[in-house]
């Protein structure tokens, strides 16, 4: 199989993943919309039973991006509150790993994703298989950080963890920062196995300037994981464990 071959086969577990997660939610739910490829497969397949008149719910966007989907699709889009904390959350990773701890922020909406999550009275990470590692840290881990004073808090990170942090630019070596929806930099860091996430997660955060980590740990509660063979894979605590064979 060539790598086009192999990249149609990811999309379309990444849709089947998104359509399973889309029959999930139920007329009158306050829905939080994900940020990235996945997420966005998901935003669509909501949108397209929105648009058959099967449901209606409010969706809170993780990102400019998202928002600006879900109003094409006649989603009605609402911003996190007290009042529209979401009943359930769909959105994408760029990990998922043991204990569905995730790494996620590649896209660089995590400080938002994080916000809708964390509010959120279940979070459902959709994927393809690709996502799903026996242990976190193969993808570099973002961190979203202040832009004033952003190289030294660069530096105090290299310096305490002895791993290279990155400032992310739009071309690189020497492009402009990427700016998030929020007007924060990111920066990304090459860790490679990370053995205990949550105790990481505590140790990044006492570093000045850096705003959020994209370490997501005892939030998600189930994963839903598109297969090569069509399957889709549910796991978590709220359903079990189990597959379906999706048309």
């Amino acid at each position: 199989m060539n790598e086009a071959q192999q990249q149609q086969q990811r999309q379309a577990a990444k849709r089947a993943a998104a359509n399973a997660a889309a029959n999930l939610i139920r007329s009158g739910m306050t829905v939080g919309l994900g940020t990235g490829s996945t997420a966005t497969a998901f935003v669509e397949a909501l949108g397209a039973r929105v648009a058959a008149g099967e449901l209606t719910v409010r969706g809170v966007p993780t990102s400019q991006a998202s928002e600006t989907l879900a109003r094409r699709l006649g989603i009605e889009t609402v911003p996190l509150g007290w009042e529209s904390r979401p009943d359930i959350t769909v959105d994408g990773a760029d990990e998922i790993g043991p204990g569905l701890n995730l790494i996620k922020g590649g896209g660089g909406a995590l400080v938002r994703e994080k916000l809708v999550a964390a509010a959120s009275r279940e979070l459902i990470v959709i994927a393809d298989a690709s996502k799903e590692v026996p242990r976190l840290g193969a993808f570099p881990l973002p961190m979203a950080v202040f832009p004033f004073g952003w190289e030294t808090a660069c530096r105090q990170l290299t310096e305490r963890f002895a791993v290279p942090a990155s400032l992310r630019r739009q071309r690189e070596p020497d492009g402009e920062p990427v700016i998030t929806d929020d007007g924060l930099y990111l920066i990304d860091m090459s860790f490679g196995i990370i053995d205990d996430p949550e105790r990481l997660q505590a140790q990044l955060r006492e570093i000045v300037g850096v705003a959020e980590v994209g370490l997501f740990v005892g939030l998600a509660t189930r994963a839903i994981v598109g297969q090569d063979d069509g399957r889709v894979v549910f796991s978590g605590s709220r359903r079990g464990t189990g597959s379906l064979l999706m048309p």
